[in-house]
Parts: structure tokens; C-alpha cells; sequence
């Protein structure tokens, strides 16, 4: 299993520190370099933290603010839809190649090195490992946070919630993500590599591919997946033929 990563243990310590009442709903968090030095770690594990906090719905990041605790009581409790792996692979790929080419021209250096930091923990930890999940959401959040879209930024990260919080669809990406680990490291670095450039076109279209090669590994897993079971329902067929045939 993969190393847990610091910025998992110190996502940790700042959600405790909500739930105690430290940070109470509404305010703002304390700025990167004194976070860093509370809890003496790097600014930029600050900033990995805080984007896997705001992944799970306990801050808001407001490019040019801040960091703000939500208020959860005021948060809809309201039922993911039912949908398919196919609908949200399409979804996303419509949104997030579009957030990719609105960031691209405006993302700053310090976004950029979040996204660097984030791909090299994609390629170190254990495909399809937790750890592995949160650095890809937080990559895809970072680059959505990057657009300066609050409604971008929503609309994400409920995609993402669908991406983990639905076991039909959880279950998919885990069948896929073990067997392309160099492809999706390559593509998440061409994203990032168009993003550098601060080149829209490219950043939309590395996004593209990205989900196309996405969306057709997991049409072929399904397909295999079918493949089996008709499989076994006919081997059930025939060896029930068997015992039948035995008995006449």
C-alpha cells in the first residue's frame, strides 16, 4: 500500500480543528505561510490540504481571498443523481476540458506547482490506491479552482463526489485505473504541461484525450465484463443440461 502522504494527515488536523470550533463556519482560515508555521509544514502542503479539504466540502476557496469554512448545516443534503460511469466520463470531459483552457491563460506559478506536486504523487503511489484518487481529484480541482469559476468549481466537484461516492462508478474506475498507470501519468503531465504554457487550446484538448482514452477503457472493461458473465450464465446452462440428461 502506498505511503500516506503529509498532506492527508494535515487535511486531518484542520478538519479536527473545525469540528472543535477552532475555524467556526464562515471564517476564514488563517493565510498559507502562518498555517505552514502553525503546523510546521511547506506552504505548498498547506495548499494541498486545503484543496482536498475544499474536495470535501468543509472550506470554499475563493481565488484571491481565501480559504473560508463552509456551513454545513446549510449544505443540501440532498441525493446524487443516478447515472451511469459513461454519463459522468462525458460530463466531465465537457467541463473539465473547458476549465483547463479558462485557467490556462491565468493560473499562477503557485497553482503550478500544486499541479506539479500532485502529478509526481500520482506516479508514486499504488494505481488505483486511495492516495492515488485524492491526488487525481485534487489535480482535476486545482485546475477547476484555477478558472476563477465558482460555478465551474461546483460543478466539479459534485462530478467528482459522483466519481467517488457512487459504487457503480467507484467500482469501474477501479477495474481500469491498475491496468493504464504510465497513460494516465503522460496524460495528466500533458495537461500540465499545456497549462505552463498557458496555451487554452492545447490545455483543452490534452483534456480531451484524457477522457476519451478514459471513456473508451472503461467501454472495453464493461464489454469484458459482460463477456464473463454470459460466460458463466451459459456454463451454468450447460452443466445444468448435464445433471438433467443424467437423470433420464
Amino acid at each position: 500500500m502506498a505511503e500516506r502522504r503529509l498532506f492527508q494527515d494535515i487535511a486531518e488536523r484542520i478538519a479536527a480543528m473545525i469540528a472543535e470550533g477552532t475555524f467556526p463556519p464562515g471564517s476564514r482560515l488563517p493565510g498559507e505561510r502562518e498555517m505552514a508555521e502553525r503546523l510546521g509544514v511547506s506552504r505548498v502542503t498547506i495548499r494541498e490540504a486545503e484543496i482536498a479539504l475544499q474536495a470535501q466540502g468543509l472550506v470554499r476557496i475563493k481565488t484571491g481571498s481565501g480559504v473560508y469554512v463552509c456551513d454545513r448545516n446549510e449544505q443540501s443534503a440532498g441525493q446524487l443523481p443516478v447515472v451511469s460511469a459513461f454519463e459522468l466520463t462525458e460530463a466531465r470531459s465537457l467541463f473539465e476540458s473547458e476549465a483547463a483552457a479558462l485557467a490556462a491563460p491565468t493560473i499562477s506559478d503557485e497553482q503550478i506547482e500544486v499541479l506539479e506536486t500532485l502529478v509526481a504523487a500520482m506516479s508514486e503511489a499504488d494505481e488505483g490506491s486511495a492516495a492515488a484518487t485524492e491526488a487525481d481529484r485534487a489535480f482535476h480541482l486545482t485546475i477547476a479552482s484555477a478558472s476563477g469559476n465558482q460555478a465551474i468549481m461546483f460543478v466539479i466537484n459534485t462530478l467528482w463526489r459522483m466519481r467517488t461516492e457512487i459504487p457503480e462508478i467507484c467500482a469501474l474506475h477501479a477495474s481500469v485505473c491498475h491496468k493504464d498507470e504510465d497513460t494516465r501519468h503522460d496524460e495528466h503531465a500533458a495537461v500540465l504541461e499545456a497549462l505552463k504554457q498557458r496555451d487554452s487550446v492545447a490545455a483543452r484538448t490534452a483534456m480531451r484525450k484524457h477522457f476519451s482514452r478514459l471513456l473508451e477503457a472503461m467501454l472495453k472493461a464493461n464489454e469484458e465484463k459482460e463477456i464473463l458473465e454470459l460466460r458463466r450464465k451459459a456454463e451454468a446452462s450447460r452443466n445444468r443440461f448435464l445433471i438433467s440428461a443424467q437423470l433420464s
